[in-house]
C-alpha cells in the first residue's frame, strides 16, 4: 500500500505515520508546494493522499489519482479540494475537525485579549522607550469585558470552545449558525439570533468560525462591516476568504470598526504590496493598535500537531483495512455504495 504526502507540514521522517500505518505501508513523502515537482508514478500509484493545504487538489490532479482509495485532509478546511471530482472518482474525502480544538479557540480569545487589553501597543511602546511607554495611555481599544457581547459566526466544535471561554470571562455569548438544530441554543445556554445581520449589529466582538465555501466567500465585505459597532472587533482564526480586506481596511482606516485580529488570510503567504499589510508593517496611525496579525499558526502545538498527523494516518488505516469512514466531507457526490 501506497500512500502519498504530496506536501507534508513536518522535517522528521514520519515516524508517527510509519507507526500509525504499519510496516506493510509504503510513504510516498514530499515537502513540494507545486505539484507538478512530484514524481507522475507518485500520483497514479498511490492507494492514499495525506495533504495539508500547500498544494491544491483541482480536478486536473484528480484525474491523475487512477488508484486513489481515500484523501485525507490533514486539517480543517479543504475550500483547496475539489471534492465534487473526487467523488466523482469514488475517492472519499476526509478531514480532521478536531485536532486542534482548544488551540484555536484558545488563539482566538487571544487576539481579542491582544486588542482589548493593548498588549501589542504596551509592548512595542516599552521597546522603543521603557520610560517614557511607562504610561497606560497609548492603546486605543483598550475596554472592559464583563458585560460585552462575544459573537460567534458558526457554533461548530471550535466556535462552542471559543464561546465557552468568553462565557468564563464573563461576556455575554450570542451566535448565528443556520445549519444547527433547533434547540442548540439551549443546550450551551447562548443566545441564538436569527441572521447574520442581527449578529454584526449586536456583538461587540464578531468571531468567525465557520468553513469557507462557494456560498460564504467574503462573508465579511463592506455591507456586513457597515452593520458592526463603531468600536467592535473582528476575531477570524477560520478561513482568511471569509472576510474582503479590502473593505477591511477602510472600514479601520474610516474608524466604522474598532479593530481586528486576523490569524488568516485570501492569500498565505499575504502580498506585502497589498494596502492593509503595508499600513500595519508601517504601523500607520489610523491602524496602529487596531490591526493584530498571525501567521497561520492559530492551530499549532506541538501536542495539537501530533494529534493532527496521528488522526490523518488514522483515517486513512481504518479506511483501507475495512473499518468505518470518519469525518468524510464529500459524501454527497460520492456513489450509494
Amino acid at each position: 500500500m501506497l500512500v502519498l504526502l504530496p506536501d507534508a507540514m513536518f522535517e522528521d521522517d514520519a515516524e508517527i505515520e510509519r507507526a500509525v500505518l504499519g510496516s506493510g505501508t509504503e510513504l510516498a513523502l514530499h515537502h513540494e508546494l507545486t505539484a507538478d515537482r512530484i514524481p507522475e508514478s507518485s500520483w497514479r500509484a498511490a492507494d492514499a493522499l495525506i495533504a495539508y493545504y500547500g498544494v491544491p487538489i483541482d480536478r486536473a490532479l484528480v484525474e491523475r489519482l487512477d488508484n486513489c482509495r481515500i484523501l485525507v485532509r490533514a486539517g480543517v478546511g479543504y475550500d483547496h479540494i475539489d471534492v465534487a471530482a473526487c467523488g466523482r472518482r469514488g475517492i472519499p474525502v476526509c478531514n480532521v475537525p478536531d485536532y486542534g480544538t482548544t488551540e484555536v479557540a484558545d488563539h482566538a480569545i487571544a487576539l481579542m485579549l491582544g486588542l482589548c487589553r493593548g498588549l501589542m501597543s504596551y509592548h512595542a511602546r516599552l521597546l522603543a522607550d521603557p520610560q517614557a511607554g511607562w504610561h497606560w495611555s497609548g492603546a486605543p481599544l483598550v475596554r472592559r469585558l464583563r458585560g460585552a457581547v462575544f459573537g460567534v459566526v458558526g457554533l461548530g466544535r471550535i466556535g462552542t470552545a471559543a464561546a465557552r471561554r468568553a462565557h468564563g470571562l464573563d461576556m455575554a455569548v450570542s451566535f448565528y449558525d443556520p445549519y444547527l438544530p433547533d434547540g442548540a441554543d439551549l443546550a450551551h445556554n447562548f443566545r441564538r439570533l436569527p441572521s447574520l445581520e442581527a449578529l454584526l449589529a449586536e456583538a461587540d466582538v464578531v468571531s468567525l468560525h465557520c468553513p469557507l465555501t462557494a456560498d460564504n466567500a467574503n462573508l465579511i465585505d463592506a455591507e456586513a462591516l457597515a452593520l458592526m459597532k463603531s468600536d467592535a472587533l473582528l476575531i477570524n482564526t477560520a478561513r482568511g476568504g471569509l472576510v474582503d480586506l479590502g473593505a477591511l481596511e477602510a472600514a479601520l482606516r474610516e474608524g466604522r470598526i474598532g479593530g481586528a485580529g486576523l490569524d488568516v488570510l485570501p492569500a498565505e503567504p499575504p502580498d506585502p504590496s497589498h494596502p492593509l499589510l503595508q499600513a500595519f508593517r508601517h504601523r500607520e496611525p489610523g491602524l496602529d493598535g487596531r490591526l493584530l496579525l498571525t501567521p497561520h499558526v492559530a492551530w499549532f502545538s506541538a501536542a495539537g500537531r501530533a494529534d493532527l498527523r496521528r488522526k490523518s494516518a488514522e483515517t486513512v488505516r481504518d479506511y483501507l483495512i475495512g473499518q468505518r469512514l470518519r469525518n468524510c466531507v464529500n459524501s454527497a457526490f460520492l456513489a450509494p455504495s
